[in-house]
């Protein structure tokens, strides 16, 4: 299944931020709602007040507010992985630089993106089976991606190892929705030095 990319502006000619289209409107709201009250406790009219439309003019964009929902987490993992492959072959070569970059890569997702953690914890289950395979096989190539690369930065460490590394720091930076605010720039740094001491603990002693 392909989707677009989830509630998130896109870059304009020249470097601007483009306005944030009508689809892209409903499914960052939709996000904040169903993450709010749960993917029952929203309505399609509640969504659509929100971005200032009937309820039933949302159906000129989604069918339902299930096809949203898969569009918002098949879409965020398809982001993910995406976004993980640049960051990697732009800093190809310097293992200690692709970990920073894919670091500071999912700080940004887990600040900017907080609903869509929380609607894949508690409504991934929701989605039909071909959607949920399809976030898990990306899911899964996003893990390799940084296994690959935590691997060849500590060498002597034993697979299992990195592995256990790579998804406890993915637990650590996807707790964000339930950190208290310190503004962003302090949250961010502070991230960015938990992970890395999380990696660092590979090296043993």
């Amino acid at each position: 299944m392909t989707t677009s990319p989830t509630p998130t502006t896109t870059p304009a000619a020249g470097g601007r931020t483009a306005a944030p289209t009508r689809r892209e409107q409903i499914l960052r709201e939709a996000a904040r709602l169903f993450a709010e009250r749960g993917f029952h406790g929203v309505g399609v009219d509640e969504i659509g007040a929100a971005v200032g439309i009937s309820g039933p003019g949302l159906y000129r964009h989604f069918p339902g507010k299930d096809a949203m929902l898969a569009e918002l987490l098949v879409g965020i993992s398809e982001r993910l992985l995406t976004g993980g492959r640049i960051r990697v072959g732009e800093t190809a070569g310097d293992p200690e630089a692709v970990l920073a970059s894919l670091v500071d890569g999912h700080i940004d997702f887990a600040l900017d993106d907080r609903p869509l953690i929380t609607l894949h914890d508690r409504e991934l289950d929701r989605l039909k089976d071909e959607d949920r395979k399809r976030v898990r096989q990306l899911q899964r190539q996003y893990v390799e991606l940084w296994v690959a690369v935590v691997r060849e930065l500590y060498p002597a460490a034993r697979e299992a190892e990195v592995r256990t590394a790579v998804h406890a720091v993915f637990g650590l930076l996807n707790s964000t929705p339930h950190l208290a605010a310190l503004g962003r720039e302090p949250m961010e740094a502070l991230l960015r030095r938990l992970a890395h001491g999380a990696f660092g603990a590979l090296a043993g002693e």
